[in-house]
């Protein structure tokens, strides 16, 4: 069975980059929704308490029952709240504030222009009146950015209408809530960082989606996909190969299968167009449901150990790349012993 490596090195490389960022590891909120963008979700959260980690966000109550053992707090970005002294959740709608538990700890999103969800500014004071009234339990007010990935000014625009947003938030006495608003591309960009948490996602698996223009941070790929080889054949000039026949040979070739496909989440892409291993070797033919094939006979071959390259082949995101791999796929903490890297500063 095809299976993934984690490199535990660069999961660490990954977040000392972003800590020092964000000025403390403290402030660091690991977003491990969606089977930590398909690293692993148990993985993940354990590597990351490991590294001293305390906050994560996820988008279900599943996944936070999950994660319950290795965090001090995670928020729950869906999900009807309830009493917890782990879990807080995100409120989207004034209408929920009506009829929560008064004990459940919330975190209101208002929404500053990304318009997905979230409170709407012009009912911001509203929702707060609400919240008095009820004595609800607003422990966190947050938002989310819809250009901080695009080489454009509307992520400071955003910017300044979240200020309005704390400015609003404090005046009606709420001054002991945290305020977050940081993605992963939000903190690369950053030259301060003045917020409580941030919440980064990709960039904490190795990605670091923003243009060229902006200053570089170096980050690692922490996930490396393998398969394992199931035949091999030798062929002559003239065959071909898989659904189709889609390939033809033109000169004799050792060509072995291996146990990967769209049944695992590997994109079909197109033959005529093939993706290309690490290792220099184009696929063979059509991706066959649960197959693909490969020129040599090594026992197992590295797929894939950047997403981010090959997202750029099948014309989509890192995100659509590692998320969309199967959770039955074996994944692997890899070791290093000495990793060599400094400690981020308190």
């Amino acid at each position: 069975m095809a299976f993934i490596h984690i490199s535990k090195h660069n999961f660490y490389h990954n977040l000392n980059q972003l800590a020092l960022k964000a000025g403390s590891k403290e402030r660091l909120a690991v977003v491990l929704k969606d089977n930590a963008y398909g690293h692993g979700l148990t993985i993940m959260a354990a590597l990351a308490a490991e590294y001293g980690i305390t906050q994560a966000v996820v988008i279900s109550v599943e996944e936070a029952e999950r994660i319950r053992p290795y965090f001090d707090r995670v928020l729950i970005l869906h999900g009807p709240p309830f009493p917890d002294e782990v879990f807080t959740f995100a409120v989207t709608d004034r209408q929920q504030l009506m009829d929560l538990d008064p004990a459940a700890r919330i975190e209101l999103k208002v929404d500053t222009g990304m318009h997905r969800n979230g409170i709407a500014m012009d009912e911001l004071e509203g929702a707060l009146s609400i919240i008095h009234d009820r004595k609800l339990s607003l422990v966190g007010v947050m938002t989310h950015y819809r250009s901080a990935d695009v080489l454009s000014s509307e992520l400071m625009w955003q910017q300044k209408r979240f200020e309005q947003v704390k400015r609003t938030v404090r005046t009606s006495g709420y001054g002991h809530v945290r305020f977050h608003s940081h993605n992963s591309a939000t903190l690369l960009r950053a030259h301060h960082f003045d917020e409580d948490i941030a919440r980064v996602g990709i960039a904490l698996y190795g990605y670091n989606e923003l243009p060229a223009p902006f200053d570089p941070v170096p980050l690692r790929p922490v996930l490396s996909l393998h398969a394992r080889r199931t035949s091999t054949r030798h062929l002559s000039p003239g065959a071909r190969i898989g659904y189709g026949g889609d390939h033809t040979l033109t000169r004799p070739m050792t060509v072995s299968t291996y146990d990967l496909g769209y049944g695992d989440g590997w994109p079909r892409g197109d033959a005529h167009a093939p993706y290309t291993v690490p290792d220099g070797s184009p696929m063979l033919g059509r991706v066959s449901m649960d197959f693909i094939s490969l020129e040599g006979d090594s026992d197992t071959r590295c797929i894939l150990d950047d997403a981010q390259a090959a997202a750029h082949h099948f014309g989509t995101i890192s995100y659509e790349m590692t998320t969309h791999l199967s959770p039955s796929i074996p994944r692997q903490v890899q070791e290093e012993e000495d990793w060599g890297l400094p400690t981020p500063k308190e």
